[in-house]
């Protein structure tokens, strides 16, 4: 029999606790999802000799298109 009352206790405490922390989610707003900004967006350009993309700001600009390396421009251009 005293089992069944410290059970029971435990049964009635646990009901409060839960009943008082829903009602306490309930008071807050909604949390707002993280919004991340979106990358900066990078131009891509293909090599005219061996058609290897790269971003254009590390690509080589020649009289016939952009280039890997010099050794691609030269190439090309016969320079």
């Amino acid at each position: 029999m005293k089992y069944l009352i410290v059970i029971a206790l435990a049964l009635v405490v646990v009901w409060i606790w839960r009943s008082n922390r829903q009602a306490g989610q309930q008071d807050r707003p909604p949390r707002q999802p993280a919004v991340r900004p979106d990358p900066p967006v990078t131009e891509v350009v293909a090599c005219a000799v061996c058609a290897v993309h790269l971003p254009r700001a590390e690509a080589l600009p020649g009289g016939q298109g952009f280039y890997c390396s010099d050794a691609h421009r030269r190439q090309a251009e016969g320079g």
